[in-house]
């Protein structure tokens, strides 16, 4: 039985986002964006790159692999967290993940115009990696930290996210921008180099809350055997629970439409500012450590204020700002404005995220021993929102030929999540974290 609110343990819970926020920043952030942009825009093609035999608008290929491989996730993250829930070894499945997103961020220091499809595949694996081993991840929270703590747990895993990853960009930065310090002539080595040190990172420090953290609770008798379909009908048991909590499903609807702006805007943001208003990898790189630092502040300032005004009210006012911040973006054209809307990003970035998975873990049935699978739920709300957000992103650019075009439309996800969050603002004034 974990003793909830152990020091120890809570920072070895947020180790391992130190360890693989790492990832989120280089690979799907700045110097990967970059880096796939640069070498596959030529003179002869323009944007368009071959892939398998058939033509895509560069960063609507990757727009599309992540949304391929956050759709994996869906389909196989349910089953796996439904029989973590009943063998109790939720811990194992962070560990498969985590070893193949790193092995695959590794295998990407091959990746060059010649090697595109190796590179997509292992940029896609590197993302399955991550996205499931957060699956586990985020549903110890309500195992290691009571309801009037989660909100700070929760900050406190993004916050160490944020300064592990911004360490090993600044690492990364040195050899992208000063090549000549390390006697390095190849230019497509430093970013290369990046990818190899990010799965080294990764690995590495995860080992910490591999060690730390408990296995997972069991739920099981030894004398039922289950077969491997079974992790569904578990998963049904979850969802009848949650036809009959209003409140809850209001939430994940809500949810499901933000959530489709927001990760859309942080999985495509490096790209827009790399292809529209062609800013150097330099300039890419200080804009996401703008944001990151920033969403520190920012974790912490919406934990804060959740404490004096409701979760939902700061989420409210949250959403509204990201709205301002997509009609805002589509008339971006200097870096100036760029880095200027980076800084906002940043600040209701790292809010939105910690504040909605503890507002999540406070709608839970109290001492539920089945944590996986509802965080299951919460988790496919938001890898299918990811699939929906970078297919119909990646659709407009590939349609119409500007990416501009497809912020508009992640206006219209806030927008939808704003008006869920009101219907759910009356219900839920109750939930403050000193309820």
């Amino acid at each position: 039985m974990v003793i909830k609110n152990n020091k120890k343990v809570i920072r070895a819970w947020a180790m391992f986002d130190w360890a693989n926020s790492a990832y989120n920043l280089v690979i799907t952030s700045t110097i990967f964006p970059a880096y796939f942009t640069a070498i596959t825009t030529t003179e002869a093609n323009g944007d368009k790159v071959t892939f398998f035999g058939r033509s895509f608008v560069n960063t609507a290929l990757s727009n599309y692999a992540l949304a391929f491989a956050y759709l994996v996730i869906v389909l196989i993250s349910p089953l796996l967290s439904s029989i973590a829930d009943y063998r109790g070894n939720k811990k194992i499945y962070m560990q498969l993940f985590t070893w193949l997103g790193a092995i695959a961020c590794c295998l990407l220091f091959f990746f060059k115009p010649e090697t595109l499809e190796l590179g997509i595949i292992c940029f896609a694996l590197a993302a399955i990696g991550y996205a499931g081993g957060f699956v586990f991840y985020n549903s110890y929270l309500p195992e290691i930290a009571t309801e009037d703590q989660q909100d700070a747990v929760s900050a406190k895993g993004f916050s160490y996210g944020y300064v592990g990853s911004v360490l090993l960009q600044i690492i990364c930065l040195l050899f992208v921008l000063k090549p000549d310090w390390f006697g390095i002539a190849d230019e497509s080595f430093p970013p290369r180099l990046s990818f190899l040190l990010v799965g080294l990172w990764w690995i590495v420090f995860a080992q910490i809350p591999f060690y730390i953290l408990p296995k997972g609770s069991p739920n099981f008798k030894v004398d039922v055997q289950r077969k491997v379909s079974s992790g569904f009908a578990e998963l049904g048991k979850v969802w009848q629970q949650l036809k009959q909590m209003a409140q809850l499903k209001k939430f994940l609807i809500a949810f499901f439409f933000y959530s489709m702006g927001v990760q859309t805007t942080m999985l495509a943001a490096a790209g827009f500012g790399a292809k529209v208003l062609q800013l150097p990898t330099s300039s890419l790189i200080i804009t996401i450590l703008i944001i990151q630092l920033v969403a520190i502040a920012g974790a912490n300032l919406m934990s804060r204020l959740s404490r004096v005004y409701g979760n939902v009210q700061v989420l409210l006012f949250v959403v509204a700002v990201w709205i301002g911040i997509c009609i805002a973006a589509y008339y971006v054209h200097t870096i100036t404005m760029f880095y200027l809307l980076a800084a906002v990003v940043g600040l209701v970035m790292g809010g939105i995220q910690s504040l909605s998975r503890s507002t999540y873990s406070k709608f839970l049935p109290e001492n539920t021993p089945d944590t996986a699978s509802f965080f299951s739920f919460y988790d496919v709300t938001e890898k299918l929102a990811i699939v929906a957000g970078l297919a119909s992103f990646a659709y407009i650019e590939q349609l119409t030929g500007n990416m501009r075009n497809s912020i508009i439309a992640l206006t219209l996800f806030f927008a939808l999540g704003l008006i869920f969050l009101f219907s759910l603002k009356k219900a839920s004034e109750h939930l403050h974290t000193s309820k």
